[in-house]
């Protein structure tokens, strides 16, 4: 059977989709500071981006500022980890990773239509700056998403994600971030689906 001859993509929409392509590798691109802890299959950079855009969401209406923005901020925050794979922190302290964040990121969106590529250039530079309230609170479900899976990971019995608690509430800017990691530190990670599931006696 002959193959039907394809359609040339333009070059706009297949540098889209070259970079959905790279996206989706964050669902295979664990993060690694957990494997310190012991956790040998932990959740993927696209797992925690996920859930840190809904605490991201959550956090700037109560807070009143862009929500938009700020889900923006934490959808694309790990984009460079396509590239360059997530790195613990001991790997920091050897490795200059912020510079070589910044320069794949400027290869990941310079073909981009140039509308997305100044919008996208403008929110990363916004958060890496650190100086509106949109950019704190979206640092702040960045950290805050890491504490609610230690908490997860300490409730299934990984006793050391307990250490990820000695250091990073320290960084926690905002409010509600505050009196949330408050909160947390009794918090039962399980509690949410038995109180959905009803058990019969």
């Amino acid at each position: 059977m002959k193959k039907k001859p394809q359609k040339k993509t333009a070059p706009a929409a297949q540098s889209a989709l070259d970079f959905f392509a790279e996206a989706g590798l964050l669902k295979r691109v664990k993060r690694s500071g957990w494997w310190v802890a012991g956790i040998k299959d932990p959740e993927s950079v696209a797992d925690h981006c996920f859930r840190t855009a809904v605490i991201g969401y959550y956090m700037a209406l109560v807070e009143g500022v862009d929500p938009y923005k700020v889900v923006t901020m934490c959808l694309f925050n790990d984009i460079h980890e396509a590239r360059i794979n997530d790195l613990h922190k001991m790997g920091h302290h050897y490795i200059d990773f912020k510079q070589a964040e910044k320069k794949v990121f400027e290869d990941q969106v310079a073909l981009l239509d140039n509308r997305v590529k100044k919008a996208l250039s403008a929110v990363r530079k916004e958060y890496d700056t650190q100086k509106t309230q949109e950019s704190l609170v979206a640092r702040d479900a960045d950290i805050l998403e890491c504490l609610v899976q230690a908490r997860e990971y300490l409730d299934m019995g990984f006793c050391e994600a307990e250490h990820f608690f000695e250091r990073a509430p320290d960084y926690l800017q905002s409010r509600t971030a505050k009196d949330l990691w408050r909160d947390l530190q009794s918090w039962d990670s399980s509690r949410w689906w038995q109180a959905v599931v009803k058990f019969e006696r």
